[in-house]
C-alpha cells in the first residue's frame, strides 16, 4: 500500500462538526500509474473498507480485519 493517505469524510455526517467520521484511503502500491484497475484501502473501528479508485463515490467492500489478515497472508502466499 502507498503511505499516501487520502481522508474522506463521511457522507451521513450530521450539521455539528463534533458528528462526522473520517477515513483515511490508500491506493494500492500495485495500482501503478496508468489508470487501470485500481483498489484503495481504509481501515474503519469494526471494519477494513476497500472500494475501487476510480469510482471513489461507488460501493465499498467491509471485511472484518481477521477476513483481511487471512486474505492478505493468502495473497502473499501465491
Amino acid at each position: 500500500m502507498s503511505s499516501d493517505l487520502v481522508w474522506f469524510k463521511s457522507s451521513h455526517c450530521g450539521e455539528e462538526a463534533f458528528a462526522c467520521v473520517e477515513v483515511a484511503w490508500r491506493k494500492s502500491s500495485h495500482s501503478g500509474n496508468e489508470g487501470g484497475n485500481c483498489v484503495e484501502v481504509a481501515e474503519a473501528m469494526s471494519a477494513v473498507l476497500v472500494r475501487d479508485s476510480k469510482d471513489k463515490s461507488g460501493p465499498h467492500l467491509a471485511f472484518t480485519s481477521a477476513a483481511w489478515r487471512s486474505f492478505l497472508d493468502f495473497a502473499q502466499s501465491v
